[in-house]
């Protein structure tokens, strides 16, 4: 099966977290099969804490998305997430944007991720790996998607990631 990852955090050194959560990824959950550049951009919700370094990921995996939730839960937990509040600053974050057409409703999982069409810092990263993947329940392109998007904070590459490719 093929899911669309966003990984990003915003403590520590922001670009090691996300090399290794995406060796880790590729260790324990699955193949990468493209991953867009690094996007810094504004805190969403919670917006008093730094800048955050986010990118978008497309992998090919044997697991089911409750295997892939719980192996993305460990891979967190090893690189010092710890979950304070909502929204709050964190090492890394590993969400699962999309698993295929899939549609999951589980108490601790929802897939399609149920924030895509209002925030930029997942569809500029999604939309330059994925611009023309259609939303399984909006029935629109990522790119229609970004384009409709109301949210203006600032999304952004990051300077230095061209080695990160």
């Amino acid at each position: 099966m093929n899911y669309h990852f966003l990984i990003g955090g915003n403590l520590g050194d922001r670009v090691d977290y996300l090399m290794k959560a995406r060796q880790e990824i590729t260790e324990k959950i699955g193949e990468i099969i493209t991953v867009s550049k690094l996007y810094e951009t504004a805190a969403w919700g919670y917006t008093e804490q730094p800048a955050f370094l986010n990118q978008a990921i497309l992998l090919q995996t044997h697991l089911l998305p409750w295997e892939v939730l719980e192996k993305i839960n460990e891979i967190e937990q090893n690189l010092g997430r710890q979950r304070h509040q909502k929204w709050y600053a964190r090492t890394l974050d590993i969400d699962i944007i999309f698993c295929e057409q899939q549609i999951i409703n589980l108490s601790n999982l929802t897939i399609p991720h149920p924030h895509i069409p209002e925030r930029r810092f997942v569809l500029v990263p999604l939309a330059e790996i994925a611009k023309d993947f259609q939303h399984p329940v909006l029935r629109r392109s990522i790119e229609e998607l970004l384009e409709n998007c109301r949210d203006r904070l600032e999304v952004k590459p990051y300077e230095s990631s061209t080695h990160l490719l």
